[in-house]
Formats: C-alpha cells, structure tokens, sequence
C-alpha cells in the first residue's frame, strides 16, 4: 500500500510514530472489507486543514471513491468533523454527500492513537443502506468487526506491532473466510467461505459453538510435523498465522486478537485455502531439484570424459597427439566447472567472480606446471547467464593458456585479468582484458593455433562480442574484449 510520505517527514512525531503509521496502512485492506467502505488517512497540513496521506478501497464492496485523492487537502466539510474527532480522541459519526446529485454516505472519523498521542485520523466513507433491505448476518458481522477493530485503533491496541512479517505467500483475506472467536476460542460465527474451507479439510460439522481449536486438533491428529504457533492461532490468542494441512489440502490461518482496557475478549481468524498455492511452489521446488540434478550430472559426465582423454594422452606416443588431448581435456574440465557451480543454485545465473576465481589460477598453473607464473585478477564480473558464462569461460581459459604458452614463452612473468561492468545506451556492458608481460605474440588467425580460432569463434558468434590484441606498455600482449551482457 503507497502512502504519502513527505507530511510524515514534517510532522513531529517521536521515534516509531511514523512506523506505526505505515503498519496500519499495511494493514487496513482488511477494515476496509469489513466495513464496507473506502478508507482515507489525514494529517495536517501546512496552514490549517488536512491532508491524505493514503487511501484504501474495499474488495467487498463497490467504491464509493473513483480518483485517488493522496495529496490533496480535505473537503471543507468534513473538517470540523475530523477536527472533533482528533480533540476529543474518539470516533465521530456524520452524514455526507460523495458529491452533488451522489448517494448520501455515512463518515466515520477515527483518531489513530499511539502512547496517548493522536498521530492521525482515518475516515471511513460508505453508503448508507436502504432502509427497504435488511443487512444479511454476514455484512452485520463483518461491520461489527469491523468497528472492534476501530475501536481499538482509537485506543492504541492496533495495529498489533508483535505481528510478525513477511508472512508465506496466501495470506488470508477476509473474504477467503472469517470466524469469529470468543474469549474461550469458541466460534460464535463463521462464513460460508470459512465452513467451506474446515469441510474440505475434513471437517463436516458446524463451526458455530464448537471450540476451533477442538476442531483444528482433530484435523490434524496423527500428522506430523504440527507448527508450533497453531495453538495460539486458533484459539486467537497471539496475533500470528500458521498453516495446516489434511487430505491435501492446506489452509493458512491468521488470527487478529480483539481487546479493549479490560483486555482480549475475542478473536478474528481467517482462513484461506492455499492448496493449489502450495501445489505450485512444491512443482517449482521439484523442478529446479531436478535441473540442480541435471547440472550435476553432466559435471560428473564431463568430468568421466576428462579423465578419459587424460588416461588417452598418457598412452600417446606423439608429444604432439599428447599434447592436443592435454587440451581438449582442459576445455571440457572448464565446462564442468560451469555446470558445477549451476547445480549448487536454483538460479540459472553464475556468480562469475568466484567460478574464474578459481580458473584463472588453475588454467595458468596448467598450461605450464614448471614456469614461476603469478596471476592478477581485479576488478568484478558480477552474476551472468549461464549461456553466457559458458563461452567466456572457455574463452578467458584458452587466452591465459595462450599467455603462459606463447606470451610468457618458457619464462617467469604474470598474468593479469580485468574485469569492467558498465552501462552503455541503457545496456549492460562487460569489457575484459587478459595480459601478460611477456614477448608478445600475434592475432593473425589465419596462422595462429586452434586454440586462437576457438576463442574468435567463441566471441563473435556465442558472446556476440570484439576482441582484439594489442601490444602491452612495458612489454607483453594485451588481449581486449568488449561484450554486451544479454537480458535473462
């Protein structure tokens, strides 16, 4: 829920003042289904008056409001109303028109009180009811409630600042299904949506008169594990949600204490039905174990193929045969390196930095075990795709080969490796450079080995990139590459 935040800013409030203000917007949807009506938060404003902060509508009901009015300053008529309501601290009722030829509406102004301390007021806005219907039980219940909710607005006790957050996803509304409790957790009354919900879980009894936690307690006899916070759900004790499940179905469950100075004399509870909620997530968490699983696999294939062409290479009487096998085995232990780190995530990014991390070293101390060569990295590559990934790690791999090899030539020297990412024209672009302070060596691939035409190949038509080799101040080779980074 948006709220206007810079007469929050200006106001002088004390310390958490303002977070309570944003805790009760973040949670009104639900007064604001049970009355019936569109709510609107009020502070004042520069140079007398009020103005709205925030503004809610019902999803039980048709709005009385068709354009937003965050921002705006009130009505003069209203004022004098909330004016009372703010120094008397209690709720004042009136009778208003939306606006010229609109139905007449009935306007509640609530003060929202924290510490003894008025910090803002809530108007409640709905159509008076025709006096030719009679209001169903179920719209007397919810306005009933509704109005036990603002009352304790007014008195401090909500919103409940020991609510936890950050709730599964499926947090019940009230139209999903709502009981009422009494002070003992028994049901004095529940919705058809709520009976509906208990009935698919197994229950076939009325609700009304029955102690909900009796009923949750029998649901669930004999199934572990039991959350721990279910007892104080359904008995309305601590304003907590948990979620319960029997004959596959799953009901997530949210109490909201009612209490006034004397203290809690009842309890809301609802209820929604998440089973295909649950369903979905458990599809989801399948599926990415299986592509973890799939990524794993072909690790270990690639691994089994490495190992092959290394136990080839040892059998090779050429040292040329020996050493092209010695190659292809490098590259394909560079992919597995990939798929490794794929299948310890259920995103398929890469987080770059730690996969070359422990490449670059390996690819120089590889490509020529006997040389003193120290390598250099700086600079941050960040997550990539990992069709990305794949190709430009074969590609930083046969450039490092090649800069131990041919670059630093049987010497002692350094390799380094720079990494820049950068916006460009609203894109991401990543640039990298591989170095060496050796005696330099060529790009011509029209003469240059197979591991120089693999990496052209590789830029140009897998990354979509240039590159290209420069002589290095000092001495050496400087191999540049410019890529643009593709959208998931």
């Amino acid at each position: 829920m948006a709220i206007f935040t810079d007469p929050i800013r200006d106001a002088n409030f004390e310390p958490g003042d303002a977070e309570w203000l944003h805790l009760l917007v973040g949670d009104w949807q639900m007064i604001a289904d049970l009355a019936f009506a569109d709510l609107a938060l009020w502070l004042p404003g520069d140079g007398g008056g009020y103005v709205a902060l925030a503004h809610v509508r019902p999803s039980t009901s048709h709005t009385v409001f068709h354009t937003d009015f965050v921002g705006e300053r009130m009505r003069a008529d209203l004022t004098s109303l909330v004016d009372k309501c703010w120094s008397n601290r209690r709720i004042e009722t009136s009778r208003k028109r939306a606006g010229e030829n609109e139905a007449v509406m009935r306007v509640d102004a609530i003060p929202v009180v924290r510490d003894g301390r008025t910090l803002a007021v809530v108007t409640s806005h709905s159509e008076v009811a025709s006096a030719a219907r009679a209001p169903s039980k179920l719209e007397q219940t919810y306005r009933r409630c509704a109005d036990d909710l603002l009352v304790m607005v007014t008195l401090g006790l909500w919103p409940d600042s020991g609510e936890p957050t950050g709730a599964r996803r499926g947090a019940p509304r009230v139209g999903d299904g709502l009981i009422v409790l009494n002070e003992h957790g028994i049901a004095e009354y529940a919705s058809p949506n709520g009976v509906s919900a208990f009935r698919r879980l197994g229950d076939a009894g009325a609700l009304e008169g029955r102690p909900l936690l009796d009923v949750t307690t029998t649901l669930m006899r004999g199934r572990r594990p039991v959350d721990e916070a279910m007892g104080m759900v359904v008995t309305g004790r601590m304003p907590w949600r948990t979620e319960i499940e029997a004959h596959g179905v799953s009901l997530s469950l949210r109490s909201i204490p009612l209490r006034n100075t004397g203290g809690r004399y009842g309890a809301l509870v609802l209820c929604r039905d998440v089973s295909e909620l649950r369903r979905r997530e458990q599809e989801l968490v399948s599926k990415d174990a299986t592509i973890r699983e799939i990524h794993h696999r072909v690790k270990n294939n690639l691994q089994t193929v490495a190992a092959l062409l290394r136990l080839q290479s040892r059998r090779m009487v050429s040292a040329e045969g020996r050493a092209g096998l010695e190659e292809a085995m490098r590259r394909v232990a560079t992919i597995a390196l990939v798929h490794e780190t794929l299948s310890q995530g259920l995103a398929q990014r890469v987080d770059f930095d730690e996969l070359i991390d422990r490449q670059f070293r390996l690819s120089a101390e590889v490509a020529s075990p006997e040389q003193m060569v120290t390598t250099e990295r700086s600079g941050e590559f960040g997550e990539l795709p990992s069709d990305f990934a794949t190709p430009l790690a074969l590609v930083i791999n046969e450039l490092v080969t090649n800069a131990v090899e041919h670059g630093l030539a049987g010497r002692a020297g350094t390799v380094r490796l720079l990494a820049e990412r950068r916006q460009e024209s609203g894109a991401e672009v990543l640039d990298v450079t591989v170095s060496d302070d050796g005696v330099g060596v060529g790009s011509d691939t029209s003469v240059a080995g197979l591991g120089q035409q693999i990496v052209q190949t590789l830029v140009t038509s897998e990354l979509r990139g240039t590159i290209s080799w420069n002589p290095r101040f000092g001495g050496g080779t400087e191999v540049r590459l410019n890529m643009g980074i593709p959208n998931d």
